[in-house]
């Protein structure tokens, strides 16, 4: 729908939510929500989780606020990405796949503050899960496009990939650089949706522009290259400090997740 342009309307006779509207009510539920659960202590007692990112637990309802509040970048990044589907489309993506991006780039911001604001086993679930459905989504949209998959197709490889990440987020081992098995997942299947994206555009079925995908995967490494350095008794680390390495790893994830959607929507020059 173009900026000015009357509010879609379905088959029924119903206006259809815009896709503004859609990520901002996710937004302002999943941030109440936290909000509530840190008050309430839903999310249970500090055990420590997510204590390995460097910054030093305070004694207060949010344990780490810098890497808490720098989630909020996922929540503008979210509802940015839902602005430019209201006003200029989603390219060749669908408008409801576009929509859903948004909603699952804005959900990256609550979860991954439930674990640094409590440091609770639920919190850092919470976190992981988070993760999950947005690498699924990158790896989905992917093999959909290059298997030429139906909706149901889509979302019958999305629904298997979360199972697989549960699978995933339950076996407790430890991985070199990587810290967990869940972590290991999340990378792989970006990795494999990314070069899923490769292959289609190798085979000529890809018209977007290679550009933001550039930008999107360089965000990345540099992100990752942080991540690994600021983690404790790493050379960036300084637990007291408010300005920390992993708030920076939040901040530019949120952009890579902008600029991959500026690529899904995007065509080539």
């Amino acid at each position: 729908m173009e900026a000015g342009a009357a509010p879609e309307v379905s088959t029924h006779g119903r206006t259809r939510p815009s896709p503004v509207a859609v990520t901002a009510w996710t937004a302002v539920v999943s941030l109440g929500l936290l909000a509530t659960a840190l008050t309430a202590g839903w999310l249970g007692p500090d055990t420590g989780r997510g204590g390995g990112f460097c910054e030093a637990a305070r004694d207060a309802l949010v344990k780490q606020p810098a890497n808490t509040f720098s989630n909020l970048g996922f929540v503008i990044a979210g509802l940015a990405i839902a602005v430019h589907v209201s006003r200029r489309g989603s390219g060749t993506m669908d408008a409801r796949l576009g929509t859903a991006y948004a909603v699952l780039v804005v959900l990256l911001g609550p979860g991954s503050a439930a674990m640094h604001a409590s440091q609770s086993v639920l919190g850092g679930h919470l976190d992981v899960y988070s993760m999950y459905l947005l690498a699924c989504f990158v790896f989905a949209y992917a093999a959909a496009r290059l298997l030429a998959l139906s909706p149901s197709g889509f979302a019958l490889v999305y629904v298997l990939l979360l199972g697989l990440c549960s699978i995933a987020e339950f076996t407790p081992a430890d991985v070199p650089v990587l810290m967990t098995v869940g972590n290991t997942v999340f990378a792989v299947l970006l990795l494999a949706g990314l070069v899923l994206e490769v292959v289609l555009r190798v085979r000529g079925a890809s018209r977007l522009d290679l550009r933001w995908g550039l930008a999107s995967v360089v965000t990345l490494l540099v992100a990752f290259a942080i991540w690994s350095l600021g983690k404790d008794g790493g050379p960036l680390c300084e637990p007291r400090s408010l300005l920390q390495p992993h708030a920076v790893w939040h901040l530019l994830d949120a952009l890579a997740a902008w600029l991959l959607f500026r690529y899904y929507a995007s065509r080539r020059p």
